[in-house]
């Protein structure tokens, strides 16, 4: 397990490495340490402004030996933004460490956890927020295919899909307490929901999958009429006949 101190260590000498590589021209800290909120399991996150002439592929290429040969990565992932790569690595300490490589028009904040280290940022704009009815259309389609996998007997398919019923709640509970919505950052801000503890699926029997899934529509239409009273009493009929 690493240490923070170990962090801070590693992170100082990859922002070395990013003024020493003519390629790289900018680079910031992003995620928790931006805005000083890192705690004992806060991971690394660094956005690096690569030059106009640069090769992306090369420095990315550079980048990961340099991971592997010095700092003993074990594997990386890679997840695109537009044509920003982020290439986000494992060490043996299960640190993560995560470089965003972005070429300059693509170098800038998207939200408030961006801190300039060096260079120019670009001006960008910031990342959209869901809108609740998308979350809405979203949850009912899960909810659809909870009420034919259980129909089928497909237990495990039904568990999937009735946990992607209450993720969407969670994320339509996020926005209306305006808390972080991505990734479950803010589920913890939330206030005590002893409803959507009930939609968890605690076995794959079939009839505690129905149990589960009357309980993911019940939050579902609470928090649909949270959001258009009229939408909530459209659907409620549907709804209920999906979970009877």
């Amino acid at each position: 397990m690493y240490t923070p101190a170990d962090r801070s260590t590693l992170r100082d000498a990859l922002v070395v490495q990013a003024r020493a590589d003519a390629r790289i021209t900018g680079a910031a800290l992003t995620g928790s340490a931006a805005i000083g909120a890192e705690d004992e399991w806060s991971d690394i996150d660094l956005a690096l402004r690569l030059a106009p002439t640069a090769d992306q592929d090369a420095v990315l290429a550079d980048w990961t030996q340099l991971m592997y040969r010095e700092h003993g990565a074990l594997h990386h992932t890679d997840m695109w933004s537009g044509p920003t790569i982020y290439r986000v690595f494992l060490l043996p300490s299960t640190l993560q460490v995560d470089i965003a490589f972005a070429p300059p028009g693509a170098f800038g904040a998207l939200g408030p956890t961006f801190q300039l280290l060096f260079g120019e940022a670009a001006e960008l704009p910031a990342r959209s927020t869901p809108q609740p009815v998308d979350l809405i259309g979203m949850a009912w389609l899960y909810a659809l295919h909870a009420r034919s996998s259980i129909a089928r007997g497909r237990a495990w398919q039904a568990e999937y899909m009735i946990s992607g019923v209450r993720d969407h709640v969670l994320m339509l509970m996020c926005l209306r307490h305006g808390v972080p919505h991505s990734q479950g950052r803010g589920l913890h801000l939330l206030p005590a929901a002893t409803a959507v503890e009930a939609t968890l699926v605690r076995s794959v029997d079939l009839d505690e999958l129905g149990r589960a899934f009357r309980a993911s529509v019940d939050v579902l239409l609470a928090e649909i009429a949270a959001v258009d009273a009229e939408l909530a009493v459209r659907l409620t009929r549907t709804l209920r006949e999906l979970s009877a």
